[in-house]
């Protein structure tokens, strides 16, 4: 998946606040951890507010959610 892939979804995701986005979220970011690395991540969490909106925050591993 490409970071502008994964900001697009992300984007979707943020129009809604259940917690099924918030899964989504960190999905997607597991996604972009193994594709993309740790500091992708981190930049996605901060561009887009991910702290705020379902506290999601830099530094966390999102790699584990992958099955």
């Amino acid at each position: 998946m490409t970071l502008d892939r994964a900001r697009e979804l992300i984007q979707v995701q943020l129009q809604f606040s259940s917690g099924y986005n918030r899964n989504a979220v960190r999905m997607i970011l597991s996604e972009v951890q193994i594709e993309h690395g740790q500091s992708a991540v981190d930049r996605l969490i901060r561009e887009l507010s991910l702290d705020q909106h379902y506290g999601l925050n830099p530094g966390t591993d999102f790699s584990s959610l992958r099955g």
